[in-house]
């Protein structure tokens, strides 16, 4: 009866080792969650833009695709030629944009009965983004691109080239002031701010003042187009979670 006996005392300390394992997780589960706050910091930053990037295109219509390409690759050859005489790198062009496309005019209906298109020609779109990083040159290169050809485009976007400076002031005053605005929650509630035990930042982005957008005319001005590049704002957002001491 001795072995019958021990198997019996073997199999009920194996069953009882998961309930005694539990034990610990169960009374971590039933321990209370320490008290914390979070709140939300928004910092921002500024600086004035060190680059410019524009968008410049050139629109060509002839009866043929064939015209109108080559009318078209003319003027932006004598662009492009023009950025690079005057200093811009090549990396710093890029196309951003190609088209043909043909051209209809459609009839109006006669007798109730809609009339077919009638192909009239075709239109050639070539598109380059320009990185300008001398502002001061951002007017007349804009004037003189609209005298060798470029008709449609200039949309700018100021940018900054090594922005990490500013956005780390930006995320330094996020940080003060979600701990400036917990401590007034804290004294609010009448609780003691502890440590902070979590923070969380999202992604910073750029805010570049909308300058110039318009669709240019092929005749340009005497003078250089007047532009403001003003500053850019470089806002940070981070929630901070601090324990609230008992």
């Amino acid at each position: 009866m001795a072995p019958n006996y021990t198997r019996t005392v073997l199999m009920t300390a194996l069953l009882a080792l998961p309930l005694i394992a539990a034990a610990p997780a169960f009374a971590q589960e039933m321990k209370p969650r320490e008290p914390v706050i979070s709140v939300t910091g928004d910092g921002e930053s500024s600086i004035a833009p060190d680059m410019a990037v524009v968008n410049l295109a050139v629109v060509k219509q002839a009866k043929t695709a064939r015209e109108a390409l080559d009318e078209n690759n003319k003027a932006m050859n004598d662009v492009l030629a023009a950025l690079k005489s005057g200093g811009i790198a090549e990396r710093d062009l890029q196309t951003s944009g190609f088209s043909i496309q043909p051209q209809y005019n459609y009839p109006q209906p006669v007798d109730g009965q809609q009339q077919q298109p009638q192909l009239i020609g075709y239109q050639t779109i070539n598109s380059i983004t320009v990185r300008l990083r001398d502002l001061a040159k951002l007017g007349a290169v804009i004037d003189q691109s609209v005298s060798l050809g470029i008709n449609q485009g200039g949309d700018i976007q100021f940018t900054n080239d090594k922005p990490d400076a500013v956005i780390d002031e930006a995320r330094k005053n996020a940080v003060a002031s979600a701990v400036k605005k917990a401590k007034t929650l804290s004294e609010a509630a009448g609780v003691k701010l502890g440590r902070i035990l979590e923070i969380n930042e999202n992604v910073p982005r750029a805010m570049p003042q909308p300058v110039y957008r318009a669709t240019m005319m092929k005749e340009a001005s005497d003078a250089a187009v007047p532009v403001q590049s003003g500053e850019n704002n470089y806002n940070v957002s981070v929630t901070v979670t601090f324990a609230i001491e008992q």
